[in-house]
């Protein structure tokens, strides 16, 4: 047994995964007690009528390409959220494994780990260091019970990247003993090679990828862990065998055609220069005492009065993200910036009496 397959639980290294219908689209399908008829106004390629291939091949390869890695090591699923749940699912024992999560951060994290009943660490990130983590405090919070490390890079909601170096000397000291999963959702905003993407190959680290932010197609729920094979393997254990309706594969394969991601590209680019525009002038306002640093597609801003300045937004019809509860945040709100004609209503709305 490898060290990947030893962090797993030893009850899903065994298990036998569903045998769903077989995927064989030359044939006519009796095999699968899938309605004959499409429903009227059915318009995709396959048909909604019928089950979609479990992992699209097609989709997968685009995916893979796309993020730069090999198909066998790329998992597609519901969002990252998907992928988080999966994680923890295959290698958390309730009550005995754990995860360590760097708070104030994505709370899918600690969500998913405590719905399995696994235990949660946590190191808390403070503003006065930027609330960026060393390498070494991550190290130093590691315990034995704890089989995966999240960092989210840049983090949700502070705003702030990693220094990918920092990540991978904590997947090399980990190495047999925790996965260290970097969740890249926000990557693209950031100007910074993926993790994934490095010549040295960490073979228990995680990658993290969505469609949601960068490719406006968060209603879609796809997204991909990229890894070892081995925890590929593992994670295809317990994913749902239909786990992406053929109606959101057909999307996401449009949105990876050249024209669209270059669409893409340039959007991003738009939302980058709209970020640094609007950063400045809330750095401006009396009503704001700190713009943290954002490597996303947000502002995770500080004010002097953050329940009166929301409720200033919310009359002026935009709603922000209300972060207050999180540690260190008390009194900060999230804004993702939006067009220039919204980020400019917003600022004059704070400026409002």
């Amino acid at each position: 047994m490898s060290s990947l397959t030893a962090l797993a639980r030893p009850d899903i290294v065994e298990l036998e995964p569903y045998a769903h219908a077989a995927w064989e689209p030359d044939l006519e399908r009796l095999h699968a007690n899938e309605n004959p008829w499409r429903t009227p106004g059915d318009n995709s390629a396959i048909g909604l009528n019928r089950y979609p291939e479990p992992q699209p091949a097609s989709l997968v390869r685009r995916l893979a390409a796309l993020y730069g890695v090999d198909s066998e090591r790329t998992l597609v699923g519901r969002g990252s959220d998907e992928a988080i749940d999966l994680l923890v699912r295959a290698f958390c024992r309730a009550e005995v494994d754990g995860v360590l999560v760097l708070p104030p951060t994505f709370g899918m994290y600690k969500v998913a780990a405590q719905i399995q009943g696994a235990k949660v660490e946590e190191l808390v990130l403070t503003a006065a260091d930027g609330f960026a983590p060393t390498a070494a405090s991550v190290l130093a919070r590691w315990q034995p019970h704890i089989r995966l490390v999240f960092l989210c890079t840049p983090n949700n909601p502070t705003g702030n990247a990693y220094d990918g170096e920092m990540v991978a000397t904590i997947a090399r000291e980990l190495a047999g003993r925790a996965l260290v999963v970097a969740d890249e959702a926000y990557l693209e905003f950031s100007g910074r090679p993926s993790l994934a993407n490095r010549k040295e190959r960490l073979g228990n680290l995680v990658v993290l990828r969505t469609l949601s932010k960068a490719h406006a197609l968060a209603g879609a729920r796809c997204g991909c862990a990229l890894a070892d094979p081995e925890v590929i393997d593992i994670l295809k254990r317990i994913i749902p065998p239909y786990a992406i309706p053929s109606a959101t594969a057909q999307s996401v394969e449009h949105a990876l055609l050249p024209p669209q991601l270059a669409m893409a590209g340039a959007r991003v680019a738009m939302l980058v220069a709209e970020r640094d525009k609007l950063a400045q002038r809330l750095a401006r306002s009396a009503a704001v005492r700190r713009v943290f640093p954002s490597a996303a597609n947000f502002l995770l801003v500080e004010f002097a009065q953050a329940g009166r300045a929301f409720e200033k937004m919310r009359a002026a019809g935009l709603l922000v993200r209300d972060v207050r509860r999180q540690p260190g945040l008390g009194s900060c709100l999230r804004i993702t910036i939006g067009l220039p004609e919204q980020n400019e209503r917003l600022v004059t709305a704070l400026e409002s009496p």
